[in-house]
């Protein structure tokens, strides 16, 4: 299912993470998108879905929280989330930035996603 709106996005990162599907987490991505996670960037549906591959690989449980969405009137938006990552005997948290971009369809995929965590 795609996102119709910029808002609609994180919860269906959520549901594909949760589920431990990191194909349906990588299609919410443009085909060039940039994932960066650690310092490391990631381009592309292969190199995004094999760190997805990696993060999902656990088997934890994400919480997300949606903190702003701010839209443009060109088919841009920036997001801000927090979120938890329960895994076993694990438990980290961060604050996520990403850009989304309105498709020819009319949907929304990510651009650039920084899930950054604290250091």
């Amino acid at each position: 299912m795609p996102a119709h709106n910029p808002s609609e996005i994180h919860a269906l990162v959520l549901d594909a993470f949760n589920r431990g599907d990191a194909e349906a987490v990588t299609a919410l991505y443009e085909p060039d998108a940039i994932l960066v996670l650690g310092g490391e960037t990631m381009v592309g549906h292969e190199a995004i879905r094999k760190a997805y591959e990696r993060m999902l690989a656990p088997r934890g449980r994400m919480e997300l929280e949606t903190r702003s969405v701010v839209e443009s009137s060109q088919g841009l938006a920036v997001l801000h989330a927090s979120w938890t990552l329960r895994s076993t005997g694990s438990t980290a948290r961060g604050i996520s930035t990403e850009v989304v971009r309105q498709q020819p369809d009319g949907t929304w995929l990510f651009m650039i996603d920084e899930p950054r965590t604290p250091e």
